[in-house]
């Protein structure tokens, strides 16, 4: 499966139950407009830290994450000092694999996401460490038989090396199961009142023009754990329906739509139609119906101007047409002279 290389700020959250502490860092070289290694840390997906190869400082961006580092410093110098190490293990590794690949100019990022999943009901804790390559997996650690797979062929020899290197091995399923999991643990106490909350949206129906599908939109909402469909007759409908992705808000929430094409959809069998919006965690789902005396546009028709607007745009266009008339007989006089 192809990884995701891109520079995002993750404001996602995972569910109630499960939890997840991720680290994703990146190096990009012949990529203008960004700093050369950017690092961000997250908790539920939800960005609680950042550095990168212009600030040098870990930067937190949570109030709980700040009074934490502030009450820990070594905790903070923790960071600092894996923010500089990375920065130098990144570019070294960069180089190396441009010159093993025979790669002498264009733009390219080498990428790695690690952390850990822990499971609040089942104390399960799942460790994950893997690095891509110019947007596809490059090598993955398997922390069951602490061997690192190839899923590149240019990947293999770095494989055998690391595969050889057991002390650290032995290190990376330490942190793994037992680091890891422990601040995750720690991260989720400290940050419980902005990470656990729930918002419910607020939902409507939209569409351009009369001839355009539904959109049921749900904006406002968090964490991001939701999913939002048409039903037909109390059961869930899938034809001419085009689900869009959770987005975020400028403001953390997040929104989602999901279109209805009507083309195929008397108007006797709208009232057949509902839209479900289920938050995770939340019991109770809102459905709201497809009325057509609730659905907003703004889109106006011809027949529903006001006859003195009518006259004027028709006043403009014979003055346009009488422009464009001048001006060719201009150029014919002209041309004849």
């Amino acid at each position: 499966m192809k990884t995701l290389f891109m520079l995002l700020l993750f404001c996602h959250v995972a569910s109630t139950v499960k939890h997840s502490l991720k680290y994703v860092l990146t190096a990009t070289s012949g990529v203008t407009n960004i700093p050369e290694f950017v690092g961000f840390g997250m908790v539920n997906e939800v960005q609680m830290g950042y550095c990168d190869s212009n600030s040098k400082n870990p930067e937190p961006k949570q109030d709980w994450m700040r009074d934490l580092l502030k009450d820990n410093p070594q905790h903070m110098e923790w960071y600092v000092q894996m923010c500089l190490s990375e920065q130098q293990f990144f570019s070294a590794n960069l180089d190396d694999l441009k010159q093993r690949l025979n790669q002498t100019g264009g733009a390219h990022i080498l990428q790695r996401m690690n952390g850990c999943e822990w499971d609040d009901e089942t104390g399960e804790v799942i460790g994950f460490h893997q690095y891509g390559y110019d947007g596809e997996d490059f090598i993955v650690l398997d922390l069951q038989t602490l061997t690192w797979t190839a899923p590149r062929q240019q990947a293999f020899s770095t494989k055998l090396r690391w595969d050889a290197d057991k002390a650290s091995l032995e290190y990376e399923k330490h942190y793994f199961n037992h680091e890891c999991p422990h601040w995750l643990k720690t991260y989720v106490h400290c940050g419980r009142s902005s990470l656990q909350r729930t918002d419910l949206p607020s939902v409507s129906l939209l569409q351009k023009t009369p001839s355009s599908p539904v959109s049921c939109h749900a904006t406002g909402f968090y964490p991001d754990r939701a999913m939002m469909y048409w039903r037909k007759d109390g059961e869930e409908h899938h034809e001419d329906v085009d689900h869009g992705e959770i987005l975020p808000n400028h403001d953390g929430s997040f929104q989602i739509s999901v279109d209805l094409i009507l083309s195929s959809v008397a108007p006797e069998d709208w009232r057949r139609y509902d839209c479900v919006f289920h938050l995770s965690g939340v019991e109770d789902d809102i459905v709201t119906k497809l009325d057509k005396a609730q659905i907003r546009t703004n889109w106006v028709s011809p027949s529903e101007f006001p006859a003195g607007v009518t006259g004027v745009v028709v006043g403009l266009l014979l003055l346009l047409a009488l422009c464009i008339a001048g001006l060719f007989i201009w150029r014919r006089n002209n041309n004849g002279e």
